[in-house]
């Protein structure tokens, strides 16, 4: 399989992990709480998995920032959670570097 659907498919697992983390309320909640482990359990296999084939820094630096760009886009749209202009330029800066070790670096394999 593509590793960069893996990957991908890693990011939207954690994304909705850490999503169901802030609606656990503590883990109170049992259904959001099994929607953490789900999410978190369904990320880390599928980023094993990527790593097999691409190098673990341009995986983990992918995953981790794409994940914070995609928890941040949720808590501004769904959780009323605000963002700055000093915000908005790092996530930008964010997807920047994550363009530049995924495309232009030499680093990933292309």
């Amino acid at each position: 399989m593509n590793p960069y659907l893996l990957l991908v498919s890693a990011i939207i697992a954690e994304v909705i992990g850490t999503t169901a983390l802030r609606l656990s309320e503590g883990f109170s909640k049992p259904l959001p709480s099994l929607g953490v482990l789900l999410g978190y359990g369904i990320a880390f296999y599928l980023v094993s998995l990527t790593m097999e084939e691409l190098p673990i820094g341009v995986v983990y630096g992918t995953w981790a920032a794409l994940g914070i760009v995609g928890i941040a886009g949720i808590g501004i749209v769904f959780f009323d959670e605000s963002i700055d202009l000093a915000g908005v330029l790092g996530i930008l800066f964010i997807v920047v570097g994550v363009y530049c070790i995924n495309v232009v670096s030499d680093v990933s394999v292309h």
